[in-house]
């Protein structure tokens, strides 16, 4: 598992933004108050390809969150090709056969570390029935985890709320990194199946992932140190 020493390298700044111009922005105004950066669609498909390259190469650690699922070759190709920027975190949809041939693709001690989407938390029950999955959103995430740890998947990204069944299942090997982490006074917007980052990480979540109640704050910088001190307190309630 990818080494974790403190309570900020547990916590992923999704970096929301258009543009490289205000992903250098919203970076100054954060600071030093988050251990990972996550680059997602959003910002990669306006000029933040290159950035996880910079970033990684500045020695920051960053997440490319660019959710794979393609045809055998272009999965592997895509997957060595974010490992040849440096990135320590790449999300693969986890569809079996995707993630093995990922997983297969970077070989022996990779310094790329796969996470496996399992249910996307904006997403309930009632939208996987209507996307044709004919089971609720917590057994599929359980049958995807499963799958991702027989892949050999050093980790999973899911809801908090999946976590403690997800760690009594999987042991304390598979990384959890957690979407949908709110502040208890915070607005949940387009996210479904949220916890705070205090609950998150004592129900056994590795990193959060918060975008909105950072970089939507007044001041991005504070709502960062909140969600540390959140999170050093979660590690207190594990014991």
């Amino acid at each position: 598992m990818v080494a974790l020493p403190d309570a900020k390298s547990r916590l992923a700044l999704g970096l929301d933004v258009t543009g490289v111009d205000a992903a250098r922005a919203m970076l100054d105004r954060v600071g030093d108050e988050i251990g990972v950066i996550k680059i997602g669609h959003r910002l990669a498909y306006s000029g933040g390809f290159g950035l996880i390259e910079e970033l990684s190469r500045a020695g920051k650690t960053v997440f490319a969150d660019l959710k794979l699922l393609d045809i055998d070759q272009t999965v592997a190709e895509g997957v060595r090709c974010v490992a040849a920027s440096g990135a320590t975190f790449l999300t693969v949809h986890a569809y079996p056969k995707a993630m093995r041939v990922g997983v297969e693709a970077l070989g022996p001690n990779p310094t790329l570390n796969l996470l496996g989407v399992t249910v996307l938390t904006s997403m309930d029950d009632e939208d996987l029935q209507e996307a044709g999955y004919a089971v609720p959103a917590d057994q599929l995430v359980m049958a995807r985890a499963l799958q991702a740890q027989q892949a050999g998947m050093p980790g999973l990204i899911c809801s908090a709320l999946e976590a403690p069944a997800l760690r009594q299942a999987l042991g304390q090997d598979m990384l959890l990194v957690t979407p949908g982490i709110r502040f208890a006074d915070g607005e949940a917007g387009d996210q479904k199946r949220v916890v705070t980052p205090q609950k998150a990480i004592a129900d056994g979540a590795d990193i959060l992932v918060m975008a909105r109640p950072i970089i939507e704050a007044d001041d991005p910088a504070a709502a960062a140190r909140r969600a540390v001190e959140e999170i050093e307190a979660g590690l207190a309630a594990r014991g």
